[in-house]
């Protein structure tokens, strides 16, 4: 092996040794047919250059997902990274085997990419997160599309009436996303588009709503949506 692979194997084996057994993840699967689906399980562990292994999601919830976790199927895993300031390690692999002695377990072909990203850098992550938003005194009905730490894109529907401009303030209020519960944002309004039922808004968040966005982006790395 060259000194070259050394490094490299290291470096991958490095990062996901940065994901401790048992850290909740959640699993991007894509079936052949384009549907998506995204399940939290739990990280077991790895052998270096071999395999990943995870706990096997609740079949539950897998619906008829279950029947594409097999040898060849793609998954992308990510997690959060305790101690690392909401942290993120993420790679793409296949899937190895299943297994179902001592537990459900799903083998996947070692990484051969390990990204460890910071929350505060542009990461955006597609979600699915149902919120109130709050313009001139008037409450609507939003959904949250995609978020970072430093903004997000929101669709109200029935919101054509709206009247909104660059730099207006709204609140954004999320009741309850999977067990996060009433967490109120403040931010700027900084793009406005017109779609065929509603307008989709592209904000900015204020500094003072930074704590309660970080627990949001936290909780949506390995949300189920």
């Amino acid at each position: 092996m060259s000194a070259k692979e050394v490094n490299t194997t290291n470096r991958l084996s490095n990062h996901l040794a940065l994901l401790l057994p048992g850290t909740m993840v959640s699993l991007d699967i894509v079936t052949p047919a384009g549907q998506r689906g995204k399940f939290r399980t739990f990280f077991i562990g790895y052998l270096p250059k071999k395999y990943v292994l995870v706990q096997f999601p609740d079949s539950n919830k897998l619906g008829n997902f279950t029947s594409f976790i097999s040898q060849g199927t793609s998954i992308t895993v990510r997690g959060l990274i305790e101690g690392h300031e909401g942290s993120v390690v993420a790679f793409a692999s296949t899937v190895k085997q299943t297994l179902q002695m001592p537990s459900r377990m799903i083998v996947l072909e070692f990484p051969k990419k390990v990204t460890l990203q910071s929350l505060r850098s542009s990461l955006r992550i597609d979600v699915n997160i149902p919120v109130k938003v709050k313009i001139d005194n008037e409450y609507w009905k939003g959904i949250i599309s995609n978020i970072s730490v430093n903004g997000c894109q929101i669709t109200i529907n029935n919101g054509e009436s709206l009247t909104l401009t660059s730099n207006k303030k709204i609140q954004i209020i999320v009741e309850d996303f999977l067990g996060l519960q009433n967490i109120n944002l403040s931010a700027d309004v900084c793009n406005v588009k017109s779609q065929v039922e509603g307008v989709s808004l592209g904000v900015k968040f204020v500094n003072e709503s930074k704590e309660n966005v970080t627990k949001l982006v936290q909780h949506a790395v390995v949300a189920e949506i």
